[in-house]
């Protein structure tokens, strides 16, 4: 039984092709955009992450002092 061949390149992600796509169709002021906005996407998800883990701190922090 042999080995399958070894590509020498590899097989580009589902993201590569998107941006790739996103590349031709938008100009770079628009992918620029998009990615910001992505980017302040996650970062509201990170916060209200955040906000609602944050009452469990003081309890905890109560809990192990008493």
């Amino acid at each position: 039984m042999q080995a399958a061949p070894v590509r020498a390149h590899a097989i580009p992600s589902v993201t590569t092709a998107l941006r790739a796509v996103e590349s031709l169709l938008l100009s770079s002021g628009q992918r620029t955009a998009r990615r910001n906005a992505w980017t302040a996407v996650l970062e509201d998800r990170r916060r209200a992450k955040d906000r609602v883990e944050s009452p469990y701190v003081p309890d905890a922090v109560a809990d192990h002092r008493s």
